[in-house]
């Protein structure tokens, strides 16, 4: 076997003493002999580098790699991961030029790599051994500790218990894991977002993220942005933060990980590999809020047919992940799919897309003959339409004195709902409402709503509802105008509608209407929304009744 790392400059017979490292045996009720801690120290010194071993249970050299004097890159990381329920069974062993202790990269590689012990072995002028600094994994985390330092100690008074410390260590860790995976099945996230530039954009988002995580039930352990230059391909933050990712996640016991973007699904796959952790990026958040709060036929297909058209190009070979992707598709669950399942699996999507098409076809054809019978009665249709959480649902009731489900998270209503409201004169009009957009909104999610969403085109009115109280109104009622514009629905009479005025700041109350001209109401107090009235009559009915 040979020496791995950078062995540019290293003289023939350097080479030969490293490569004569993997002949020796390290006894295994030991961390570390003091025989093979010289060897180790006496190639060190000699090359001025750190030199490491990776050592086996049984004393086996399994790796050697050389670094430069100041630090020790393990490549290829990958080969040696063990997951997160047991140890890797191999144990670092390296030198320390500087006789220094342990430091975060060290750490981390502990963590990292799941060994059993990692020791930094001080290298004497001498080239003889010195302190050994040494720690290992907590069985149980205490104030975010995944690890403990134990006091250096000399090489020579390593004790013999070795073997018999790592059993009872991995027998902890094991029992501690299982634990938590039986007692506790709360999502527990970290959110990340990685921009090129605006970082006051980037807090904005992120805190939309947060949002959406506690509509869907996920607790955020942690909220991380990062500003890079330009995105990495694979792992999108790149490969450094992945493994500063890792030690996050268990630092705050995480088994989630959410990106603040769309993300591919090799990307998806490689951070979810590289990290040992469930990833998901924010369109796919969104999808599962809606499967978890649709209720009616129509509302529960068009959300399916979303993640069906989400799920389709992001079939990869890897089982896990696409079993995860795909969630109740039909996918198969076998190790390693080849080709031809892949292909079986996609077929069935498709033909799944096609069926529910069709039925979601029938059932707007049901929708077109109800909105003729409102035609035939020449009632009127005000379409409320707004940001996700802007309150539309609590003002349709407060309208119409109806008892649409109302919450205070994001997307709480999804499925389109009609009610009546009287006016003094006798009059009738039918107050409609609709899905709440978003920054961003999915094209899936567009594109499976877009029946219901084009409906709002027999409106005689829109009501566009913004949320007053937040920082972001301005931003919100973009989206909004940017999904209206997709949909061509910006041709229809437009009233600009600012609710939650009792929770904003006045002067902010006062600059949304000198900006837009809306009428500032607060949903929740009836007796904010007689100027509304007025307004929406004045709009419908204006050609004979200006009052």
């Amino acid at each position: 076997m040979k020496a791995k790392g950078n062995l540019t400059g290293l003289k023939p017979q350097q080479k030969k003493d490293l490569d004569r490292l993997f002949e020796r045996k390290v006894n295994p009720d030991m961390l570390v002999s003091p025989e093979f801690a010289k060897a180790l120290c006496a190639v060190s010194l000699e090359t001025g580098r750190q030199v490491g071993a990776l050592i086996d249970r049984k004393g086996h050299v399994f790796d050697i790699f050389v670094g430069d004097a100041k630090g020790l890159e393990i490549s290829d990381f990958g080969r040696y991961r063990a997951g997160r329920s047991r140890l890797r069974g191999l144990r670092l062993i390296h030198t320390h030029l500087n006789g220094k202790p342990l430091n975060n990269d060290d750490l981390t590689d502990l963590a990292l790599l799941r060994l059993d012990a990692i020791a930094a072995i001080e290298v004497l002028p001498s080239g003889l051994p010195g302190k050994a600094f040494i720690a290992h994994l907590l069985p149980f985390r205490t104030n975010g500790k995944i690890c403990e330092e134990l006091p250096p100690v000399s090489v020579y008074d390593i004790g013999k218990d070795f073997r018999y410390f790592i059993e009872e260590l991995e027998a902890e860790i094991e029992y501690s894991i299982r634990a938590s995976e039986t007692d506790d099945n709360e999502k527990r996230a970290i959110l990340i977002h990685v921009c090129r530039q605006n970082l006051d954009r980037a807090a904005e988002s992120i805190k939309e993220l947060q949002s959406l995580a506690e509509a869907a039930g996920v607790t955020v352990v942690e909220s991380i942005i990062q500003k890079r230059r330009e995105i990495d391909p694979k792992y999108v933050m790149g490969k450094g933060k992945i493994k500063e990712l890792f030690i996050t996640s268990l630092e705050k016991n995480a088994n989630l990980i959410v990106f603040d973007g769309q993300l591919s699904a090799s990307q998806m796959q490689a951070v979810s590999d590289a990290a040992e952790i469930d990833v998901i990026d924010r369109t796919q958040m969104i999808l599962d809020i809606f499967a978890s709060r649709a209720v009616t036929r129509e509302g529960r297909l068009q959300v399916k047919l979303a993640q069906l058209r989400y799920s389709l190009p992001r079939i990869v070979i890897k089982d896990d992940f696409l079993s995860r992707i795909t969630g109740g598709t039909g996918g198969m669950r076998s190790k390693g799919p080849g080709e031809t399942k892949m292909e079986i699996l996609r077929r069935r999507i498709r033909d799944s897309i096609v069926s529910m098409e069709k039925e979601l076809e029938d059932i707007a054809l049901g929708r077109k003959e109800r909105r003729k019978r409102r035609e035939r009665n020449n009632i009127p249709v005000v379409s409320i339409v707004g940001y996700t959480n802007a309150g539309k649902s609590t003002l349709i009731n407060a309208l119409t004195s109806s008892n649409v489900y109302t919450e205070n998270k994001m997307f709480a209503t999804l499925d389109t709902s009609a009610k009546r409201a009287s006016f003094p004169e006798g009059r009738e009009l039918v107050f409609t409402d609709t899905v709440g957009f978003i920054r961003d909104l999915p094209e899936d999610l567009i594109a499976a709503f877009r029946s219901t969403l084009e409906e709002m085109g027999d409106s005689d009115l829109l009501l566009h509802l913004f949320d007053l109280s937040s920082p972001s109104w301005r931003q919100q009622i973009e989206s909004v105008n940017a999904v209206l514009q997709e949909l061509a629905l910006d041709n229809i009479p437009v009233l600009m509608v600012g609710n939650k005025s009792d929770a904003a700041d006045p002067d902010s109350v006062r600059i949304a209407e000198e900006e837009t001209g809306c009428i500032s109401v607060s949903a929740l107090n009836k007796d904010t929304l007689q100027p509304l009235l007025k307004a929406v009559k004045n709009n419908i009915w204006s050609e004979d009744d200006g009052q």
